[in-house]
């Protein structure tokens, strides 16, 4: 590998990572400038005492900061840099994030108009089926055996989250009552999120579900899917028509 080589992957990871390399500066900066200060503070005492002794007076304040204010350069230089550091920081990470939600939005669309057609080519029937094979994958791939069911206490059928890919026992009932109680919820508040969601039906709540949800624009619509765990029970997949979104609270 060329020198060039080198340098271009370096350069690459420092940009990949500069929110991280900048908070990481930002952090020592802090610290830096805490220790400049403190040294300069030291300093600073001694250059008045002896100054004081010398003129055998008090001293004004003009003077004090024409003798002393050098002493704090370094402190002040550190702490510049420090708040340009968080400051920069924070702007990328708002960059980043604004485009992933960008991507996401787009990705979502595209998704809604792929499956619309998928329906209008096929028709209901066999896009239903196509969802319900495409859910049983997922089960597959989770089989029972190696997760926690959750006991709810809304019912004994054995329920797949396809979100979180948790399996957990309810019934039909209580899940569309579920939806009901959250979409009234978003036409009394216009919104609510994943977590209130998953509050209804009993589960407990994760990070994620605490930074997504639905609002007056894209209300809870669920969708099942009818498919068989590896141990041959029946078993419900949950499925959503539309997925809860990033900034739910934000009413356009």
């Amino acid at each position: 590998m060329s020198l060039l080589d080198l340098v271009k992957r370096a350069e690459k990871l420092a940009v990949d990572n500069s929110p991280v390399l900048l908070a990481g500066i930002g952090v020592a900066g802090t610290i830096t400038t805490a220790l400049f200060a403190g040294r300069a503070g030291f300093k600073a005492a001694e250059v008045l005492e002896q100054d004081r002794e010398t003129l055998a007076g008090e001293q004004d304040m003009k003077r004090v900061v024409k003798l002393t204010w050098t002493l704090y350069i370094p402190a002040i230089g550190t702490g510049v840099l420090t708040v340009a550091c968080i400051i920069a920081a924070n702007r990328i990470g708002m960059r980043r994030a604004a485009a992933m939600a960008a991507a996401y939005s787009l990705s979502e669309k595209a998704f809604v108009e792929y499956k619309e057609k998928v329906i209008e080519k096929l028709g209901e029937s066999k896009e239903q089926k196509i969802r319900d094979e495409v859910a049983q994958d997922r089960v597959n791939r989770n089989p029972v055996s190696t997760r926690e069911v959750i006991f709810t206490g809304n019912g004994d059928v054995l329920c797949y989250d396809s979100i979180t890919g948790r399996y957990f026992e309810s019934n039909i009932e209580a899940l569309r009552k579920a939806q009901n109680d959250i979409n009234k919820r978003i036409l009394d508040d216009y919104y609510a999120s994943l977590s209130d969601f998953y509050d209804c039906i009993k589960l407990p709540t994760t990070k994620y579900s605490n930074e997504v949800g639905w609002n007056s624009d894209t209300q809870l619509e669920l969708k099942f899917a009818t498919v068989l765990s590896e141990d041959g029970r029946p078993c419900i997949s949950l499925e959503f028509e539309v997925y809860p979104i990033r900034d739910y609270f934000r009413i356009q």
